[in-house]
């Protein structure tokens, strides 16, 4: 077994074990340097209240220097609450707090007098945040009121008002009377001249929308009843007012439906748009436009197909127009392309043996409903039908101009008979044959002109029978023929009376 003494010779600890005086100086060597690194966090540990006293030394220095708050915690503020978080117990700091919350509300009492409204309102917001007596902030919120009342001039803004109103200057500009009555409110809100005033200009800027939707002013109207709910939305008329606006919201976009269902594609456009610039959520116009902007694609390609350029370029654009960036506008263009080339290819004689051929059966299916009597019926296997598809594929052979012309008396005939027994449908058919048949033709202004106002007799005397639907779908079939149609606007007005009235 080894010698213990042998080892303790041998042992690499044994100088360090054998100088007490060199271990004890290497110990108080690495506390100094401890106490240089960590000098302010362990004296912080080891003596708390030292750190508290200059944390309230600072604060009342920076109160003293009128620092009362600072967002980089350097305010008297800041430096109390730190103090008071150390020691919660203490009420030194808590008192210093109560000092900063007086201190500003001296602040704001030097700059009320001195004009400094928003500094004033400033010192005043630090005052309450620091929990001083309620009685003196709204004290000193008073007296800011005051002040500013008497600067901002209330009665040369109340006169202002009266004449704004006396002018006819009731809203919608800086000078008007409702924004010099809101002035007065801010500053005064129980201002009586003011509130009576504003009430009074509400209540007829809410009459006049509820006017203008009788007219069919929709928008108009609808901004109206903005403005008035911005400017006081517990107004007692509101509510009815409201309630007038979204009727007519629905009552335009049944209309626009309607007018959709009955292919009248514009004023179906026109009617969606209408709703959406008022309620740019509607769910059932968005709808109803987008399905507007599908038809008018397919209409462009009818047109198209009919080498009617001008008006498929018109219904593609509007298309386009409502539906954006879409695959289907983007083939509709090309539809109209190839059309265009088709054309270019008949022009010169370029009929292909199969358009040949069924070109001459066509002439022949036309020959041969002339000799049965069916010029313009029935649908579908009529002459003027053969003779318009055979004008699809070669519009200037001289047999396809022969046989259309052969047509244009007949339909005058078929649109006079019509007229005479008072047939307005088929009149209208008759019309839209003639249009075809030989288009910007003499008359043809004129026999729209007729029909529609034969439509609005039709309308006024349904009205009068009490069928409103009928009244309303004669009205819009002479519309559709002339927009200006006299005695359009007159059965208008009347159909939406007898509507509101109720069954």
């Amino acid at each position: 077994m080894a010698d213990p003494r042998a080892r303790w010779r041998t042992s690499p600890h044994r100088w360090w074990l054998a100088q007490p005086a060199v271990k004890w100086g290497a110990f108080a060597a690495a506390l100094l340097v401890a106490l240089l690194v960590l000098r302010q966090p362990l004296s912080d540990w080891l003596w708390p209240e030292t750190r508290i006293q200059s944390l309230r030394s600072s604060a009342e220095q920076a109160l003293a220097q009128g620092r009362l708050t600072a967002p980089d915690g350097t305010g008297a503020r800041e430096l109390f609450e730190a103090a008071l978080a150390l020691d919660p117990d203490r009420p030194a700091a808590r008192e210093g707090l109560a000092r900063v919350g007086a201190a500003a509300l001296a602040r704001a009492d030097a700059a009320i007098r001195g004009g400094e409204y928003p500094a004033a309102r400033d010192h005043i917001a630090l005052a309450r945040s620091l929990g001083l007596p309620r009685a003196r902030i709204d004290a000193a919120e008073q007296a800011l009121r005051q002040r500013e009342v008497a600067a901002a001039g209330i009665g040369p803004r109340l006169q202002a008002a009266s004449a704004a109103r006396s002018a006819g200057r009731l809203h919608g500009g800086p000078d008007s009377a409702l924004v010099h009555y809101a002035a007065v409110l801010e500053l005064q809100p129980g201002n009586t001249e003011a509130l009576e005033g504003r009430d009074d200009v509400i209540a007829d800027m809410l009459g006049e929308a509820r006017r203008g939707l009788a007219r069919g002013e929709l928008e108009a109207a609808a901004t109206l009843i903005r403005e008035a709910r911005e400017f006081d939305p517990a107004h007692a008329d509101l509510p009815a007012s409201l309630g007038a606006l979204n009727q007519a919201l629905e009552t335009t976009r049944e209309r626009a439906e309607r007018d959709l269902r009955n292919n009248r594609l514009t004023r179906a456009l026109t009617g969606f748009d209408r709703v959406l610039a008022v309620q740019a959520d509607d769910e059932g116009a968005r709808a109803g436009r987008r399905e507007v902007g599908v038809q008018l694609l397919q209409r462009s390609e009818r047109f198209a197909a009919d080498f009617r350029f001008a008006e498929a370029e018109t219904a593609l654009a509007v298309a386009a127009d409502v539906l954006g960036v879409d695959g289907d506008v983007a083939e509709a263009r090309a539809h109209i392309t190839r059309a265009r080339r088709s054309q270019a290819q008949l022009a010169t004689g370029a009929l292909t043996p199969q358009r040949q051929r069924r070109l001459q059966q066509l002439l022949a299916e036309a020959a041969a409903a002339e000799a049965r009597g069916n010029l313009l019926l029935p649908p579908g296997d009529s002459a003027f039908d053969k003779v318009r598809a055979a004008r699809a594929i070669a519009p200037n052979d001289r047999r396809v101009k022969a046989a259309s012309a052969r047509l244009v008396p007949a339909a005058r005939r078929c649109f006079d008979n019509a007229m005479r027994e008072n047939r307005l449908v088929t009149a209208t058919a008759c019309l839209d044959a003639s249009r075809v048949l030989e288009p910007g033709g003499a008359g043809l202004s004129a026999a729209r002109t007729r029909l529609a106002q034969r439509w609005i007799a039709v309308g006024n005397e349904r009205l009068g029978a009490g069928e409103l639907a009928t009244a309303r779908r004669a009205l819009d079939a002479a519309t559709t023929l002339d927009p200006g149609v006299a005695g359009a606007t007159e059965l208008s007005d009347r159909l939406r009376q007898a509507s509101a009235a109720g069954p």
